[in-house]
């Protein structure tokens, strides 16, 4: 009989506490240990779980010869310390997003893991979301046409972060949706933002995506709006989808809305007349597993199987990329950036401040 994997969870703050819980429950792992420096967040986590072991030294936790795999979810300054001590001493890796700091700390753990033979998976929950899944198959199957355009929203009043700014909290979400269901990176943008509270981190962004075949998006983020919102909107040029993931049941609606344009010279693109179309809406029946406990699955799976995960490290650089580039938009007051080129952090003061850099 094959051993099942044993997991360590790193972290125990704002999303540890939804990660122990699926690790627990998931009948193909054994969840062996919960470290945080934090002691009294520890005891709740005994409150739970008392037969799950329990630490503050996370180099005990690596330097255990049966721990297989390690879940880190502690602050994204911290990530890619850990990963990296994580994979040295041979344990798979799971870390949530963003998946660190920098495009060079990420492709550091992308060439480890692979000199190591070990899974490097980063935590892009909502590509294992049913209601996601779904909207990539409509996409693919050609039933809204072509794209004309995506809108995100994700706002809510907080949860400030001492580390990064609202765009590296909040936008990876929508930005591997976004990658995903069009199944292409966008190669340039522009990002507008707002430090409102703290004259080191912005709270409110905007920001816009162009792609190699004229696609379009758009992703607005705060932490100051009174209404949790968490939206979508494609727009096709035969049909509409709008993703709402706060609704319980009707996470998905189809529109048959579209615009039409009608010329009355085709060949000299004169007169421009517009017609809509006003259709039903229909809403899928969408399977309620949860999105972090298929993601979690998938872990397990790969590293019992060592298969490639869905949001590998290489997924993880690809979006800390273009989280990169959209900081160098707001230090530029919204400039136009390639995603191409690779824009470093000077260093954590100027990341945070939003200026212009004054130390090159």
């Amino acid at each position: 009989m094959r051993r099942l994997p044993n997991i360590a969870v790193v972290g125990c703050g704002y999303w540890g506490p939804n990660l122990v819980r699926n690790y627990r429950s998931n009948p193909d792992c054994r969840l062996k240990v919960i470290c945080d420096r934090d002691e009294s967040r520890l005891e709740k986590m005994h409150e739970l779980y008392p037969d799950v072991a329990l630490e503050t030294n996370v180099d005990r936790v690596l330097e255990d010869p049966n721990i297989d795999a390690v879940v880190i979810a502690v602050p994204v300054c911290h990530h890619y310390e850990l990963a990296k001590k994580s994979l040295l001493v041979g344990k798979h890796v799971f870390l949530e997003k963003p998946m660190a700091s920098s495009s060079a700390q990420c492709e550091e753990l992308v060439e480890l893991s692979n000199q190591q033979g070990l899974i490097l998976m980063v935590g892009h929950t909502f590509l294992y979301s049913p209601a996601v899944r779904m909207i990539k198959e409509l996409i693919d199957s050609g039933a809204i046409g072509r794209i004309r355009y995506i809108s995100a929203r994700r706002l809510n009043l907080g949860l400030y972060q001492k580390d990064i700014n609202v765009v590296w909290d909040l936008s990876p979400h929508d930005l591997s949706i976004i990658i995903y269901v069009m199944d292409q990176s966008p190669v340039e943008l522009n990002c507008r933002g707002k430090a409102s509270l703290s004259p080191s981190i912005h709270d409110v962004s905007n920001m816009s995506l162009l792609f190699k075949d004229g696609g379009f998006a758009t992703i607005h983020n705060s932490w100051l709006d009174p209404k949790k919102v968490r939206d979508m909107a494609i727009v096709g040029d035969n049909k509409m989808i709008v993703y709402d993931d706060l609704e319980p049941i009707q996470k998905i609606k189809i529109y048959d809305t579209r615009v039409e344009q009608h010329l009355s010279s085709p060949e000299q693109n004169t007169d421009l007349q517009v017609s809509y179309h006003h259709g039903g809406m229909h809403a899928p029946y969408i399977s309620q597993e949860e999105p972090l406990k298929l993601e979690t699955r998938h872990f397990i799976d790969c590293v019992v199987n060592h298969a490639k995960p869905l949001t590998c490290g290489s997924q993880g650089l690809e979006l800390v990329r273009i989280l990169e580039a959209a900081t160098k938009s707001m230090q530029e007051f919204g400039s136009r950036v390639k995603i191409d080129d690779h824009y470093p952090i000077c260093c954590e003061e100027c990341w945070k401040g939003g200026e212009a850099c004054v130390h090159t």
